[in-house]
């Protein structure tokens, strides 16, 4: 079966309360508990982390146990050089996900360390994205593209 570990940076555990206008109202654990449902509809085994720690999150990906990942860096997404280099060094294919469209916002958001190592991204679809992001996992395993 294939793994699929969802990573989650800083702050994405007060999903649901933080800022709801541009997050939405969804929590991390609802996002994380359709996302197990729904790997399990397409054979995926599905396992989530969060942390808001940069180096709790370098740790848990290369432990290299997980054949794909979705990757929420948060605002690490704009400021570390650390998970970009653990992101290409694991040699295990990511799909970058957003909730917002980081580039519409801030310009310091604009900055973005995995944009081109990220074997897709997904951004701007809310929690809705997690979704679409294990969708294309699902896709490249089955039509052979994946791990």
């Amino acid at each position: 079966m294939t793994r699929v570990l969802v990573v989650n940076g800083p702050n994405l555990n007060m999903l649901g309360t933080r800022e709801p206008d541009i997050y939405g109202r969804t929590t991390l654990a609802e996002i994380e508990a359709a996302l197990r449902a729904r790997g399990s509809e397409l054979g995926l085994e599905v396992e989530c982390f969060q942390s808001n720690h940069e180096g709790a999150l370098i740790d848990r990906l290369q432990q290299r146990d997980f054949d794909w990942a979705i990757v929420n860096a948060a605002g690490l997404t704009h400021t570390s050089v650390s998970l970009r280099d653990t992101l290409k060094g694991i040699d295990r294919p990511f799909v970058e996900v957003h909730i917002s469209d980081p580039e519409t916002r801030e310009e310091f958001r604009r900055v973005n360390f995995l944009r081109d190592i990220a074997a897709r991204r997904v951004v701007g679809r809310g929690p809705a994205g997690y979704t679409m992001a294990l969708e294309f996992i699902a896709g490249r395993v089955a039509d052979g593209t994946g791990r």
